[in-house]
């Protein structure tokens, strides 16, 4: 196994090169349990923690280690066990908030070359979500790519990739078959040596499915969608990166139930790229694509060449968005407030 292989390039040895005469180790995390990291390294796998001060230093979820990062790490004398000292700077990072009402951010794959947006061709195909997921992917510094599975059951195939690129923008739309086997060699040409590509979608979309035909075997346990209303059932239940035989890298994720936004704003840009086009002919600078006069997104609905359906979404998620901001900033404070009390409290102890 050489680094190469892992996917380290240049971008990360020049980072990592002032810890090297400190003997410490490049390693990527292949596996992440509540702070428990498996990291594999050119010459062996070892499980890690974070150091005492790595800990002490870190203040948000993106400062602590996820699958797919490279990290400094020092074997323990004796054991495959290893500290992580230094967190290397990301390539990419796919995000959403976690779910619930917390506002805290959930870290779904890091430094990913490309992105699987993998969406099965039955009753459960959904634009909008589809919309989501670009959004989140352009936002990563990922290039997406639309997978649509299961073609070989799909009676309408061509009027459903047609629907798809509707949204797609230029992105690359597959559909593809594990049965026949179709398609499937065009995304075998993303899953180069040392590029790392990330299975995103929801659950019973075929993830599994893509994953073990791969890496050629059974690896990952395969369910069956529920035949009542065609959505699927969790197979995989923790993100882990994997090493295929053809060199490539793979991140295969659980299925998302929801899908809430994180820090988006350059992905609304990518993702409604026909909208915001439009916009900039309306005759009001604030024009809300409602009723004004002159609204130049409106006469392109009436023309047929943008949904009102997508216009909403787009509304949706920049309302999503700016509720976020809001919830962020209150966190900011209140947690600025609460260092504050911190140092005001320490000051009159002394």
């Amino acid at each position: 196994m050489t680094l190469k292989n892992l996917g380290y390039d240049d971008h990360f040895e020049g980072f990592f090169k002032p810890f090297e005469k400190d003997g410490y180790m490049a390693g990527r995390v292949t596996l992440e349990h509540k702070r428990s990291y498996r990291v594999v390294t050119e010459t062996r796998e070892l499980l890690c923690e974070v150091s005492g001060k790595f800990s002490f230093e870190a203040t948000e979820r993106e400062d602590y280690p996820a699958v797919g990062d490279w990290v400094a790490v020092k074997e323990m004398s004796g054991e495959n066990r290893g500290i992580i000292h230094r967190l290397l700077p990301r390539k990419s990072k796919f995000s959403r908030k976690a779910a619930g009402v917390s506002t805290e951010e959930q870290i779904v794959a890091t430094n990913v070359d490309t992105i699987f947006l993998v969406n099965s061709l039955n009753e459960d195909l959904n634009v909008r979500r589809i919309e989501r997921y670009l959004l989140l992917s352009w936002e990563s510094g990922a290039n997406p790519v639309i997978v649509l599975t299961k073609s070989d059951l799909c009676s309408d195939l061509a009027s459903k990739i047609a629907q798809i690129e509707s949204v797609a923008l230029g992105v690359p739309v597959i559909s593809v078959s594990v049965v026949t086997e179709e398609g499937l060699d065009q995304l075998t040409s993303y899953l180069q040596q040392g590029k790392t590509v990330a299975l995103l979608g929801s659950s019973g979309v075929g993830k599994s499915t893509l994953t073990n035909f791969f890496l050629g075997n059974e690896k990952q346990k395969v369910q069956e969608i529920r035949g009542t209303d065609e959505k699927g059932r969790h197979t995989t239940t923790h993100r882990e990166l994997v090493l295929l035989p053809n060199g490539g890298i793979l991140i295969d994720t659980p299925g998302m139930r929801e899908l809430q936004l994180w820090d988006s704003d350059h992905g609304v840009s990518e993702s409604f790229s026909d909208i915001e086009k439009a916009a900039m002919d309306c005759k009001f600078r604030d024009c809300h694509h409602e009723k004004e006069p002159g609204c130049a997104v409106k006469a392109k609905i009436k023309a047929g060449e943008i949904e009102e359906a997508r216009l909403n979404s787009y509304k949706k998620l920049l309302r999503e968005l700016a509720y976020l901001d809001r919830k962020q900033d209150k966190r900011a404070q209140a947690e600025q407030k609460k260092l504050w009390k911190s140092v005001s409290v320490q000051s009159n102890k002394r």
